[in-house]
């Protein structure tokens, strides 16, 4: 199946709403609630917030966002790729790659230093697929997370 890939602008919220979608599905986020459209098009202003979908059939059937960091360690910047989702039957047909290589690509035009992304161990998909990407690298590390949400 033929997917075209297109790299967002500030102007896209429709697509990008679409993606947004298309993760609550994927990711199966029952209680999801979607952010204002103020939000949103803060997010596709910032320059700083890369997004990429796959359009199939006439549709946004998956996608990717990716984040900015800037270093101390070097002028070059790296991408962190924060989500990627393709809708299942649309999986397996080469749009989770497409998207990633358009990612690739733009950052080394753009002077990145690398890009790079996490998958949890127990997600056997996440690692199967992205380790199929061919990544420069692969290290085990733990995160830690500190919730600054009220508990309820």
């Amino acid at each position: 199946m033929k997917a075209t890939i297109q790299q967002l602008d500030k102007e896209d919220l429709d697509s990008f709403f679409a993606l947004i979608r298309v993760f609550k599905e994927v990711f199966e986020m029952q209680d999801f609630c979607m952010p204002s459209h103020e939000h949103l098009r803060k997010l596709l202003r910032d320059p700083d917030f890369i997004v990429y979908v796959a359009h199939a059939q006439q549709k946004v059937v998956g996608g990717l966002t990716a984040y900015t960091l800037q270093q101390y360690y070097s002028e070059k910047p790296l991408a962190y790729i924060y989500d990627l989702a393709v809708l299942k039957p649309y999986q397996r047909k080469g749009i989770g790659k497409a998207l990633i290589q358009a990612l690739n690509s733009y950052c080394r035009a753009e002077a990145y230093q690398e890009v790079f992304v996490q998958a949890d161990e127990i997600d056997t998909y996440a690692l199967d697929f992205y380790r199929s990407t061919h990544p420069s690298e692969e290290e085990h590390v733990r995160h830690f997370y500190y919730n600054l949400e009220p508990k309820v």
